[in-house]
């Protein structure tokens, strides 16, 4: 029976009066009706579309627990990249910081948004004409989880903005967190249950948002606060980001009420004071604060640098340090044989995680902090995620005094031969691909995320495959059999299937991707990028030289080095052809044309009016042209814009042609 149109009308009214007080209570702070009145419109709702089901929209709010629980979570890509921020964890740094920014608007004083760094999980909201299409979790800041079924369940979050002239695409940054009182809330029920308890919230906001089943996910006390815009199609882009945050409001996203534009470093400086004197008041964990620029034209003009916003930066707050005692050091080998000492710890409480274990780096670091075994030492977690001694208390150390630390000459894993080159602080292990350590660590690099992304390929997993001589090299990841995988421990003929679907899909890759994951030294995922995009070819790669790949951005002579060498050895080259036979691929990059910029090297400085010096970039990379950072006697061109400085200067210093933005133009329509 089809509902009659004043049950429809009766739907539409509730629905829009839910919406406005999710609206007055989550974006506003400013309820006008009580819980229970609340709850009575929920339950009229769905007692109204329980009996009449064509009426339930995916955007009702009876809608936010509607799937089955899912099997794996699909990938999902960004629209505009979500970047990472760059840390400062001293005034100095902040200062230098609004130097540069200064420097490169050439302005006197710059305005800033000053925001709290929530300790919690990023997220990308995706609105299609005011409607919750999509939502993702970071992942590598091009492509992350769908994790959409769970972000539907977060009460705060708006299924459909409210108000009028919202965007036909909109895409929304924010962070998922849990509160302190939520989080007490969440023990307090596990260990109710006889369960584990999570150990800090922000592990507790991670573990719930990537739960398969979105009925978990719904009963755990998720909260989000919005902080930054992706995409905006369809209206003007506000002129700063104070103004994208209050039409963030008007539209019904929470926002931060505390959120304040700030003027110059001065008012960084007061700001961040005033949060870190109010941090144990909060209502959640906070781990410093953001400072961004308010204008959006400024924060185009300054630009980025691989993943990291030239406007932004996150000011952290000073580690907490704890005292512990040294039980053992150990030596880790890691992938490309550095052999690293570990300093075994009695388990301490640090910045919301227990710490034994705490890297000493290198034999050098080791020596300067004169660590021994048995000392009591001050351990913090660097930038609140890497655990590190900051000193050793010299006053409680035992008696007599424990042995010096010492290097070792032999490997911890195969006993090769250990040896420190000249100038390099890292010793490494000699043994290569014969030391199962670092075969293992390869292979763990190899299925990381941000390489081929292997779901479900985890490092206890690796440890069996090497230990027992199922993996000889990367590529025999690939002749694994479902029956090979399934007599491992903790494995069953369901995970092992999984795993085998894994292995299959990570096949189709891409060509960057597949470079980061191979493991050359010193190559990155931007220098991935560059090498694919500049030879668009793996053939053209493995014969290029030194000079060649010394042409491409982010690679300078001591990764072309390593590069050479890598695909000059026989079995890296066998290794290769075995991926190629197992049926590891991707599409085809469009390789740089051949122009007459090709093999150039270019500079770019000061301000452009027609583009920003990004969009200069790359159009002169697609072009051929190396675009550095840097000028030398190897430039052949300077292009300066408004305002350009001391690289002008060096320019004509040194006799290199300089380009005006109308020569730049022409050279760039004339290669058209």
């Amino acid at each position: 029976m089809d509902a009659p149109a004043t049950v429809r009308r009766r739907v539409e009214e509730i629905r829009h009066q839910i919406d406005h007080h999710n609206y007055r209570y989550y974006a506003l702070d400013d309820p006008r009706i009580s819980d229970a009145e609340y709850d009575r419109l929920l339950r009229e709702l769905q007692d109204l579309e329980a009996e009449y089901p064509e009426l339930i929209t995916a955007d009702s709010p009876t809608q936010r627990v509607g799937t089955k629980p899912l099997t794996e979570f699909g990938e999902a890509r960004h629209l505009a990249p979500m970047l990472s921020l760059r840390n400062a964890f001293s005034d100095d740094e902040l200062v230098d910081f609004d130097r540069r920014v200064r420097k490169r608007l050439g302005v006197e004083q710059v305005d800033y948004v000053a925001e709290p760094k929530l300790d919690g999980v990023a997220v990308n909201l995706l609105y299609e004409d005011g409607k919750l299409d999509r939502a993702a979790t970071r992942g590598d800041g091009v492509t992350g989880e769908d994790v959409t079924a769970n972000v539907r369940t977060i009460a705060a979050v708006p299924l459909r903005l409210v108000g009028a002239r919202f965007p036909a695409r909109l895409e929304v940054r924010a962070e998922v967190y849990i509160s302190h009182a939520g989080f007490r809330r969440l023990n307090e029920a596990a260990r109710a249950k006889d369960q584990k308890p999570f150990v800090n919230p922000r592990n507790a906001a991670a573990g719930s948002l990537r739960q398969l089943d979105p009925g978990i996910t719904a009963a755990r006390p998720l909260e989000i606060y919005c902080y930054g815009c992706g995409t905006m199609e369809g209206v003007a882009l506000p002129d700063s980001q104070s103004a994208v945050l209050e039409q963030f409001r008007n539209w019904g996203l929470r926002v931060y009420p505390g959120i304040r534009k700030v003027q110059g470093v001065a008012g960084c400086r007061d700001y961040f004071k005033e949060l870190e004197s109010q941090r144990n008041d909060l209502a959640f964990d906070i781990d410093g604060v953001v400072f961004k620029v308010d204008r959006l034209d400024q924060q185009q003009i300054l630009g980025h640098v691989a993943r990291d916003p030239r406007w932004a930066i996150a000011r952290k707050f000073p580690a907490e340090e704890k005292t512990t005692t040294v039980t053992k050091i150990d030596f880790q080998v890691g992938r490309t044989g550095a052999i690293t000492p570990v300093a075994r710890l009695e388990p301490v409480f640090v910045g919301g995680v227990t710490v034994t274990n705490a890297t000493l780096h290198n034999e050098d670091e080791a020596r300067r902090k004169d660590v021994r075994e048995g000392d009591t030492v001050v351990v913090r977690r660097a930038g609140d995620v890497i655990p590190e001694i900051v000193r050793v208390e010299i006053a409680k150390r035992p008696k007599p005094a424990p042995e010096e630390f010492k290097m070792r000459t032999d490997c911890p894993e195969c006993g090769s031969k250990v040896e420190r080159l000249e100038g390099e602080a890292v010793a490494r292990c000699t043994g290569g691909l014969y030391c199962a350590a670092q075969r293992k660590e390869a292979i763990k690099h190899f299925a990381s995320r941000r390489a081929m992304d292997i779901k479900g390929l985890g490092d206890k997993l690796v440890d069996q495959l090497v230990d027992k001589g199922l993996i000889e090299d990367l590529a025999d990841l690939y002749k694994l059999t479902q029956k090979q995988l399934a007599g491992l421990e903790r494995m069953e003929e369901k995970s092992a299937g999984n795993l085998k679907d894994a292995l299959k899909k990570s096949k189709n890759t891409t060509f960057a991707r597949f470079l980061y994951a191979l493991g050359i030294r010193e190559v990155g995922e931007a220098s991935a990028r560059s090498l694919a995009g500049y030879f668009g070819d793996l053939d053209l790669l493995k014969k290029a030289d030194e000079e060649k790949l010394r042409k491409v951005g982010d690679v300078g002579p001591v990764v072309a080095k390593h590069i050479v060498t890598f695909f000059q050895q026989p079995h890296n080259r066998e290794v290769i052809a075995k991926f190629v036979t197992a049926g590891v691929y991707w599409p085809k990059v469009a390789k740089a044309k051949s122009t007459q910029l090709s093999g150039t090297t270019i500079v770019l400085t000061g301000t452009l009016e027609s583009m920003t010096r990004q969009q200069a970039k790359q159009r002169l990379q697609a072009l051929g042209a190396t675009v550095a950072g840097s000028v030398s006697r190897k430039t052949n061109y300077v292009v300066a814009g408004k305002e350009a400085g001391s690289k002008r200067t060096k320019a004509e210093q040194l006799g290199v042609d300089i380009l005006d933005e109308k020569q730049l133009l022409k050279l760039l329509e004339k290669e058209k």
